[in-house]
């Protein structure tokens, strides 16, 4: 859960570099809380409609995290030393979506890139998140 506060915490930071434990932690958790959204919105019967089973709450979170996701993306594009512009390869069908997904698969380049330094050098950056620098 960590992970998913420190994206949220970086709400619009598109600089510097993302781990993979980081992303996919935030898209773990992005998921089932769009799931609960999508059941709760059931339940209070405030969907979109009859055959729709979505509603006011999944698009108010959907909303509310587009740009956390979007920055988390481009910096796990940046570890593996790609620009953010390469999160437009998904326009390609089938093909493109693919692409992206190996990349965020992809090990991060070791050391220091063009983006910032390597997020895994800083061993215990997850104990740091909400601390302010001296």
């Amino acid at each position: 859960m960590n992970w998913y506060l420190k994206v949220l915490k970086q709400y619009s930071d598109f600089s510097g570099r993302a781990r993979r434990k980081e992303y996919w932690m935030f898209i773990l958790f992005n998921l089932i809380f769009l799931v609960c959204a999508a059941i709760l919105d059931n339940l209070l019967g405030l969907t979109f409609g009859e055959n729709s089973p979505y509603g006011f709450l999944y698009l108010v979170y959907a909303l509310l995290v587009f740009i956390p996701g979007l920055a988390v993306a481009v910096r796990r594009l940046h570890d593996v030393g790609k620009s953010g512009w390469w999160y437009f390869i998904a326009l390609i069908p089938i093909i493109g979506g693919i692409w992206l997904l190996i990349l965020f698969c992809t090990e991060g380049i070791s050391g220091s890139n063009e983006y910032g330094p390597d997020p895994k050098g800083n061993f215990s950056e997850i104990n740091e998140i909400g601390q302010k620098e001296i």
